[in-house]
């Protein structure tokens, strides 16, 4: 048995797909030390792990106060988070042993804990993986079309963020691509070669496991026996920028008056009675549990984050896509670019728009080929069983 100690931030998109992996380490012998925020205690301790938090509002102020409107701005976002994370982490940990670390591709400052521990170390990357080529690339776009009295302070900072985390840590960080997608000896990545753009340049240190399906041990108050057997249309814009009252009565007027059955989950920042009058075809709830009403949906509106992306491949259904923020144009884009579905623009969108758009993807089969074909690819690449694999076969080669 090795003791393993495992950093994430607080989100559910990067706590989510480990909920298996983690599960799957206990069961075969290991012991995990799981750190995150106060808010994913509860669901983390059900897996088994011990579960150390950090504290996640100053985490999140530490975060934006790099800036949020360019790459640069939030990697250096994450670098203000150190001070927060790894100081914390030091401390509860102190005096104890592991014998190797996993941590998030970008929250945690994973690959500098990994050097002052000095552990062996996987990279969980619950986006689309990069390489150091693309993302530099994707940067060097990006700062181009900075204002020019922004870029110099914001590369300004980097530089005195990346000398006080040498002097402090005796970490040495030689370019944003180490901070932004903590890179390590093995990555695991939580979809497959097919579905990542560009798959092929990858090497053999990332291993592409496919979606990491188990149960998010949590409790939904949903009734699915209320949608076995109607096929409803699924509505979701995720946990994070959900606060859309505006989408959510564009959706009534949409389907409200059609024949089909629609799920909508509008999170816990709107109020259901902020909705006015719910037509009779819909269920509306704050929360739903998501994987439990994708095995009945039909179709999926989604705001493409990576895991809400791939847990409607990986259950066959078809999305219509309308990217939010972060990587969901990227997602949007490549679940286009294979058929699988058609991605929109949440501005000027129409209840028209939108209800044609939905017809069009369930009415014409060409959707529903490219979805099986990716569902297959989802299915058979062993999701957390083969995360779990692939760590053990990196245990063996480091002789942990």
């Amino acid at each position: 048995m090795a003791r393993v100690l495992f950093i994430n931030g607080g989100s559910e998109g990067h706590i989510n797909p480990t909920i298996g992996v983690v599960q799957e380490l206990i069961s075969r012998g290991e012991e995990v030390v799981y750190f995150t925020i106060e808010a994913f205690r509860e669901r983390m301790e059900k897996t088994g792990a011990t579960v150390r938090t950090f504290d996640g509002q100053k985490f999140i102020e530490a975060f934006i106060s790099g800036g949020r409107s360019y790459l640069l701005q939030r990697v250096n976002g994450l670098l203000h988070t150190a001070d927060i994370v790894i100081p914390s982490v030091l401390e509860q940990i102190k005096g104890e042993h592991f014998d190797y670390i996993i941590h998030d591709s970008m929250f945690g400052c994973g690959r500098i804990l990994a050097q002052i521990l000095k552990l062996p170390s996987i990279n969980s990357c619950t986006s689309f993986a990069q390489t150091k080529a693309s993302f530099d690339e994707e940067l060097d776009q990006l700062t181009k079309k900075i204002p020019t009295e922004i870029v110099k302070p914001t590369q300004d900072e980097f530089q005195a963020l990346t000398k006080r985390v040498k002097e402090k840590y005796g970490v040495e960080i030689d370019s944003p691509y180490e901070v932004f997608c903590n890179p390590a000896p093995l990555t695991i990545v939580y979809t497959t070669r097919e579905f990542q753009p560009f798959g092929e340049a990858f090497d053999q240190t990332y291993k592409f496991v496919g979606p990491s399906i188990s149960s998010r041990l949590t409790e939904e108050n949903f009734d699915l026996t209320a949608i076995k057997g109607k096929s409803p249309i699924y509505i979701s814009l995720g946990t994070v920028v959900n606060q859309s009252i505006d989408f959510y009565k564009l959706c009534f007027k949409a389907f409200g008056s059609t024949d089909h059955t629609v799920v909508m989950s509008i999170g816990n920042k709107v109020q259901i009675t902020d909705l006015g009058e719910i037509p009779q075809n819909f269920v509306v709830k704050s929360y739903v549990p998501q994987i439990d009403v994708l095995k009945y949906a039909k179709l999926f509106i989604t705001h493409g984050g990576m895991n809400s992306t791939n847990e409607g491949l990986y259950f066959g259904v078809p999305l219509v896509v309308i990217p939010q923020s972060a990587d969901q144009p990227i997602i949007a884009g490549q679940v286009a670019n294979i058929g699988a579905g058609i991605a929109l623009q949440m501005q000027c969108l129409t209840a028209d728009q939108l209800r044609e758009t939905v017809d069009h993807v369930l009415n014409h089969p060409t959707f529903h080929k490219a979805v099986a074909n990716i569902r297959e690819s989802f299915q058979r690449s062993g999701g957390y069983h083969q995360a779990v694999d692939e760590i053990f076969e990196f245990k063996s080669q480091y002789h942990i």
